[in-house]
């Protein structure tokens, strides 16, 4: 779930803060970089860990700015395929399920990644929103009419991670769409001791 990962980077630090120390500045400029940025193929950078190089210090004609090249370590977030997560359940509608972590929300559970039979009661308040309840067992007892498994918004999900993407940047994007999402984790809960907690 958290890794660390040595990156190498050239920093330009500019000149307001050259009068701090050189540890304490280039870790300012590099948290303002980095930090809860999404990095493609390595995850959400949660904080720099430690600075293990510092080389250089050119300034380029016309340029006020020392630049330098960076070695350091980044703590990342970024789960795994395969790995159990327990997340809240966020929002629930016809399309599946979408979970949060408290500072990550781009977890979905899709349709076709839920438990099997499985059924979807819109609220009658809002036709967006609702619950999936999953209905297991014999068929008699099914059809019964007693729901087994709510999954509503009390609930804490056990999830499997299914996949992690890195979509590409859009050139645009229309104003109706959600905002452009640079992670997204797919889960699943189809398998046995995931779901609701």
């Amino acid at each position: 779930m958290f890794y660390l990962s040595l990156i190498e980077h050239t920093l330009r630090l500019p000149p307001h803060i050259l009068h701090l120390p050189l540890d304490e500045a280039t870790k300012i400029e590099l948290e303002t970089l980095f930090l809860d940025k999404v990095i493609a193929n390595l995850g959400l950078c949660i904080s720099v860990y430690d600075i293990r190089s510092i080389k250089g210090g050119f300034i380029f004609p016309g340029d006020g700015a020392s630049t330098y090249m960076m070695e350091f370590r980044l703590i990342v977030f970024c789960h795994f395929v395969g790995e159990n997560v327990i997340a809240k359940l966020k929002e629930s509608d016809a399309n599946g399920l979408h979970l949060s972590l408290g500072f990550f929300d781009d977890i979905y559970i899709p349709v076709h990644l839920l438990p099997s039979p499985s059924r979807f009661e819109s609220d009658p308040n809002n036709r967006n929103q609702g619950r999936w309840i999953w209905d297991f067992g014999e068929a008699e007892e099914a059809q019964s009419g007693e729901p087994r498994f709510v999954i509503d918004g009390t609930d804490q999900i056990k999830f499997r991670v299914h996949s992690v993407i890195y979509p590409s940047v859009p050139l645009e994007q229309p104003e109706n769409l959600k905002p452009f999402v640079p992670m997204v984790i797919t889960g699943s809960i189809d398998y046995d001791g995931l779901g609701p907690v």
